[in-house]
Parts: C-alpha cells; structure tokens; sequence
C-alpha cells in the first residue's frame, strides 16, 4: 500500500508480520492468537486514547488508515478489534478529551484507560441466537450473593475468544437495556469457536455461554447512554475489512501476475506481465481497492465529526450521528458490488492456476461477501433513499432475532433508545 501509518515503526512491523502467516492460518483455520497479543503489546488497542494518557492520540482518519493495512494483511484482525474499539471510543466520549490531550473524567474512564493502555482487549458479546435479541435482550443482569451476575447465550462474539473483557448487552429486571462490561476470565464465561462462515473464519465469532458472570456496579451502564454513533462505529470496521479485502486481492493479483511464465499461443505477449488486457484486468482490481479506501477514509471523516459534537447540544449530536450512519450506509451500498466483482477478477489474470488450494486465493471473495452480508446492504439503501426523498432519519435501532407474533413492535423504551445495534448479524 506504500501508505506511512502515522504510529510507531513497532506497531507498523507488527502490522507486516501478520501479513507473514495470514495464508498458513487461513489454510488452517488458525486463530491468531500470538499475533494479536503482539499487536495489542505494541498498541494497536490504544490508537485513539490520548498521548498523555500512554495511547497514540489518533483521530479516526488516521486510525482507519493503520487498519486498513491490517486488513490487507488479515482481514479477520480488524474485525476482531470493533468490539474493544466501540468500548474506546464511549471512554472518549465520556472524558471530553481529544484524542491527543489529557483525559478529564471520573476515576472509572480512568481506570479504564489505564486498562487499555496496558494492553486489555475487549471483546464483543451483543447477538443472541434464535429468538433471543429482537427488541429485547435475552441475556439477563440480577444479583446473586457475590452481587451483580449475567446469565445468558450470545453468538457472533466476534473477539471475544481473544479478549480479557467481554462487552455484553443484557437488560436487568426492570426491562432497561444496559451494556456490560464483564471479565472473560472468570468460571461464569465459556466461549466457544463454533462460527461456521466460509469467510472471515478466524474472528473468533461463536457461541459466549454466560452462568452468573460476575460483573461490578461500575461495569452497568445503560445501552442508550454511550457515545450516539455506535451503530456507525461498528459499520465502519465492516468497511475497513471490505478495503483490505480489495487492497489485497490487488496486491496478490499483482504480484502474481509479475512472476507468472506460462502463458497462451493465443495471449497478445510472450510474457503474461506484459500483457495488455491482463494488465487492464489488474488495474480494475487496483481501481476497486482504490476506492474502497477513499470511501472508508470518507466515512471516518464524519466520524470525527460526530465526536467533535460531544460536548454540543443534543440535537446537534443526533444530527452528526444521523450523518456518520447515513455515511456508513451509503458507502456499504456503493461498495459490495463492486468489490466482489473485483475480487473475481484475480482468477482471469491467473486463469485456472489461480484456483489453486494452495494459493487460497478465494479467500479474497469469501471474507468479502461474508463482510458484506453482516448488517445487510439492502435496508441500508432504502434508508438512504427513503433520506433523500422524504428526509426521513436514518435507523438508529435494530435489532434481529424472530418475532414472537408477526407485526410486533418494539416497546417504547426500546423505541426510543438512540444508537444501539446487533453488530454481527
């Protein structure tokens, strides 16, 4: 990508190993577990706490551009990360700090940062299988004799088999939606590696099976009063997979093509990285990975913008929310088709060698159209046209699950809930 990742060279050469044993992993079907260990021990969990409180003070332009690299090199890592990165973002919102200044908060932001400086990962337990999670969440906060406790199953815990922390949604027995910080390390919590996808394999997404989970008073905190974007938040990883997946199906048809010798009597040159419509069919693919990154940085753009409102009005920060989720939506539109076209285009550079096992080159379409069936594209189209000719707002609550009883609808506390969303679906 050639692109200077504005993080120290520790990080960024962490960053170039992963790249290193992504392909092995990927064959078979290897967690990365010591890679992400490494990445958090060099800082990839504190991009965007402030310097003076041991982060790297990044804004989410520049944050978005040290992950899109690591999703060149893994796409799996990044989604690994939204969990903790959303938890990140709510102890920013809460400090009123820039990302590169001194923290003013309360001694949980605190010591929470002081947690993710020190190299805790967050993991994320929201999705509730069946019917579990439609408009309510199954999983439940009560008390027992050693206090609060959380009991419930969730699915699609993407990081949470690599976590110290699991970020769990679950209502308490008044019915309120609180989100919970719980430790993974505890006998209450059993996770396990079940997520069956043909794409994005080693996210460590499966089945988190909470038994009276411990959990401290400081850890509950209502659902609606984090940070007002977080629906947006966790949309915009999905976008930075989707541009490493286009980053590196262009880098691995490049280089590729660059050493490939056997060619067709009917090609137009002797050498196949001569060749002009081979040449053509690359460039597409570069095209592609191109604008994918354009449009994520674009998106990170209104993200910025959305924290800057922190401390205005609440209206004022509704409507910045409103643009990043519009942001986000849009830009899942304008992606999907032609990244998954793009992606198809390596095996008319390499021809059947391409479909090699070994090469794994498929991985490239699999991750992609796994990426892009997650929260899917369709609703965020008609929110976006249902925007521009009715100025309609944009969803800021969903959820998924079945129904009990068709046309059911959400209860009015649920209703009015601003920014809270099934992140894996």
């Amino acid at each position: 990508m050639n692109i200077q990742l504005p993080v120290p060279q520790i990080l960024r050469d962490a960053i170039e190993r992963v790249g290193l044993s992504a392909l092995d992993r990927e064959r078979s079907r290897e967690l990365a577990r010591s890679e992400v260990r490494e990445l958090v021990s060099c800082g990839i969990g504190r991009l965007r706490v402030p310097e003076s409180a041991g982060g790297h003070g990044l804004d989410w332009v520049q944050t978005t551009e040290v992950l899109v690299e690591l999703a060149a090199q893994d796409s799996n890592i990044p989604q690994v990360l939204r969990g903790h990165f959303a938890v990140q973002e709510d102890l920013l919102w809460r400090s009123g700090a820039e990302p590169g200044s001194a923290p003013e908060a309360g001694p949980v932001v605190q010591r929470w940062l002081a947690r993710l400086v020190a190299g805790e990962l967050v993991g994320n337990a929201w999705t509730e299988p069946g019917k579990g999670g439609f408009h309510q969440s199954g999983t439940v906060v009560g008390e027992n004799a050693h206090g609060h406790v959380v009991n419930g199953v969730k699915y699609y815990t993407t990081g949470a088999i690599f976590a110290d922390w699991l970020d769990v949604t679950a209502r308490d027995a008044a019915g309120n939606e609180l989100a919970v910080l719980v430790r993974r390390d505890q006998p209450g919590v059993e996770i396990d590696d079940d997520w069956d996808g043909f794409g994005q394999r080693t996210t460590g997404s499966g089945t988190a099976r909470l038994t009276d989970a411990v959990v401290e008073e400081a850890e509950l905190r209502g659902l609606s009063d984090r940070f007002p974007y977080q629906t947006a938040l966790y949309q915009h990883f999905l976008l930075i997979v989707l541009a490493g997946v286009a980053e590196a199906a262009a880098r691995d048809a490049a280089a590729l093509l660059h050493e490939r010798s056997r060619t067709f009597s009917h090609a137009n040159t002797r050498t196949p990285r001569t060749d002009p419509q081979l040449l053509q069919a690359v460039g597409e693919v570069d095209a592609v990975a191109a604008l994918a990154r354009a449009q994520v940085l674009a998106t990170a753009a209104s993200l910025d913008a959305a924290f800057a409102e922190r401390s205005s009005a609440s209206d004022a920060q509704i409507e910045a929310a409103n643009a990043v989720e519009l942001a986000t939506g849009r830009a899942q539109v304008a992606l999907h088709r032609p990244v998954l076209e793009a992606v198809t285009r390596i095996f008319d550079v390499l021809g059947a060698s391409g479909a090699s096992q070994s090469r794994s080159l498929d991985r490239h379409w699999r991750n992609a159209r796994t990426v892009t069936s997650h929260n899917p594209w369709v609703y965020k189209a008609r929110i976006a046209g249902d925007h521009r000719v009715n100025g309609t707002e944009p969803v800021r609550l969903w959820s998924v699950g079945e129904p009990d009883a068709a046309g059911e609808s959400a209860p009015a506390d649920v209703q009015n809930l601003i920014q809270t969303t099934d992140p894996t679906s």
